[in-house]
């Protein structure tokens, strides 16, 4: 059984992953594969070192990211050409990561920020979203990553809205309260899938 992950920027996904992984269940990260891709020499360095130049690379060679998110984040065209060119990578990759763990493991989950955006649905047996209300998702966006509220705004607007992904997902994991609140609904969802399993 594979379950995807998904929320918005800033929704607290990462925190409900490091719920679903104390608890023993493994998670394949589509953010930190791109991550790993992105390093110097990596298959998507090359990709947008390929498409932009080198004047996305800071002095010692790896990509300027704050440089790098800006031109993406400028305008429609750049969102993309960005999504077509890494897309397909990103695909490619998580796709064999996903058969690797299938041999392994009978329950795991897959966090995907772009899941619905990009397609993945029929990946999966159940989609786990996190949600927040917009304001909420604003004000931790710009606490987070430093982020005026014009910016934040840019880089949610950029993105599908959670009202929109509602209707893909078997499970709604409502994160506008505490770090308590949360933990009681990841721990009940966790018990209602042991029961399944």
């Amino acid at each position: 059984m594979i379950i995807g992950l998904t929320g918005g920027i800033a929704s607290g996904k990462s925190t409900v992953v490091e719920m679903i992984k104390e608890v023993g269940y493994k998670v394949i990260d589509a953010d930190q594969l791109v991550h790993d891709m992105q390093a110097k020499g990596g298959r998507l360095y090359r990709a947008l070192l390929d498409w932009l130049g080198e004047g996305i690379l800071l002095p010692n060679g790896e990509l300027n990211r704050p440089k790098l998110g800006k031109l993406i984040f400028s305008s429609e065209e750049m969102r993309h050409q960005s999504a077509e060119i890494q897309g397909k990578i990103i695909r490619e990759e998580l796709a064999v990561k996903r058969d690797c763990l299938a041999k392994e493991e009978d329950v795991f989950f897959m966090d995907i920020p772009l899941l619905i955006e990009n397609d993945y649905q029929d990946w999966f047996d159940q989609i786990w979203l996190v949600a927040v209300s917009p304001e909420v998702q604003r004000q931790r966006l710009m606490k987070r990553n430093h982020l005026s509220a014009e910016e934040a705004g840019m880089r949610i607007a950029s993105q599908m809205p959670l009202a929109e992904k509602l209707p893909y997902a078997s499970l709604v994991i409502d994160n506008n309260g505490s770090i308590d609140d949360l933990k009681k609904k990841v721990k009940s969802a966790i018990k209602d899938l042991a029961n399944l399993v």
